[in-house]
């Protein structure tokens, strides 16, 4: 299948390397920051441009990987002279209607995973959340997922943005407290590398039960004494409030 990507972030530039390695042509990679544009399409050995108005006419579909509340501007001036393309956007939070009240082929293809350049992923175990308008756009974003990912799934917007929310407490709340106890670390002057065993065995378990089940520590036991000394080591006042929402909302988990 020949694509077109728009946009060349994190999401755009690993999705775009897997669709390539699996068989399909990019043709062009659009970015409003050309030299990023380049630089993703130097790996593709495609073309690239910053302008919408130069990007191909020639591609079956147009994947459009950029931020969420640029999508509309985008689209609209994307559409015209391509009125039998597939355009599909990669967001998990934008419903399907923002492309399909101006094209008549549209879909989302949104692959559930968090995406930083220079990682090597597998995406044969990334599951990706699929949906269109019709016919044409569900074979086409069938036929790309299928091509990179065994795990795909039919899911309309409304379930999608709460996929989308679940994902942001599964990996970014709590990557964020692993960036605080970090912070812990350093303060102590001590290697953050020391918590991986911990990170890992509670990443293993969450993967092979239910969280609910796997939650250990001084909330589960409401042991109030140790809450409270913790507490009382943090200097930081925003840090102290997530520990007693986290604290209060683990409580009435097991509560």
């Amino acid at each position: 299948m020949k694509l077109v990507f728009i946009g060349s972030g994190n999401l755009a530039t690993h999705l775009s390397c897997a669709l390539k390695q699996s068989g399909h042509t990019v043709l062009q990679v659009c970015s409003k920051t050309l030299s990023h544009a380049q630089l993703l399409a130097d790996t593709l050995e495609c073309s690239a441009t910053d302008n919408l108005s130069l990007v191909s006419r020639d591609a079956d579909a147009y994947i459009i990987s950029i931020k969420d509340d640029a999508i509309p501007a985008v689209i609209s001036n994307l559409a015209k002279g391509r009125e039998e393309a597939v355009f599909m956007h990669t967001a998990g939070s934008v419903e399907l209607d923002v492309l399909s009240q101006s094209v008549k082929h549209a879909a989302v293809l949104y692959p559930m995973q968090s995406f930083t350049r220079g990682r090597t992923l597998d995406f044969k175990e990334i599951p990706f959340f699929i949906e269109a308008t019709d016919t044409k756009s569900k074979e086409c974003a069938t036929q790309l997922a299928k091509s990179v990912s065994d795990k795909i799934y039919e899911l309309n917007s409304t379930s999608r943005k709460k996929m989308h929310l679940a994902a942001v407490f599964a990996s970014n709340f709590s990557n964020h407290c692993y960036r605080l106890a970090e912070r812990i670390a350093i303060s102590e002057g001590l290697d953050f590398q020391l918590f991986a065993p911990l990170i890992l065995e509670t990443a293993r378990k969450a993967t092979t039960m239910s969280p609910h089940d796997a939650q250990t520590g001084p909330m589960v036991r409401n042991d109030v004494g140790v809450m409270q000394m913790q507490l009382s080591l943090l200097d930081d006042e925003l840090m102290k409030e997530v520990y007693k929402t986290m604290a209060k909302s683990i409580r009435g988990d097991f509560s």
